[in-house]
């Protein structure tokens, strides 16, 4: 019942900082290992706001990370999934495709100082 009022919570909050650049990742279950979380694709508009897909992850307390999720703001649904390595030197890598014409790779490095 918790976990459903923090949910909610967190989602009314998300909603005034949709903004941002960074996804909003709300936590699903915890412990010392890392947690999972799921980061809602929302659209807001003038009067409410549009959850269209969402990101399904596990992030670790060294920063590493896997992630798999949906983008349902288009016509044709695209998926996406990747991973990250933690440390002071993080590399991440990813795919995504909607199955027919748009497809992508990425990858990034990131140094943390």
């Amino acid at each position: 019942m918790h976990r459903l009022i923090f949910a909610t919570t967190a989602l009314v909050g998300m909603l005034g900082f949709a903004a941002r650049a960074e996804p909003i990742k709300l936590p699903v279950d915890s412990d010392e290992k890392g947690s999972v979380y799921v980061a809602p694709n929302v659209n807001p508009t003038e009067t409410s706001a549009t959850v269209n897909g969402a990101t399904v992850g596990v992030q670790r307390p060294d920063g590493s990370g896997t992630y798999i999720g949906t983008d349902t703001s288009t016509p044709r649904p695209t998926y996406s999934l990747g991973a990250s390595t933690g440390g002071n030197v993080s590399f991440s890598g990813g795919v995504q495709s909607d199955g027919k014409n748009n497809n992508g790779v990425k990858a990034g490095v990131t140094i943390r100082y």
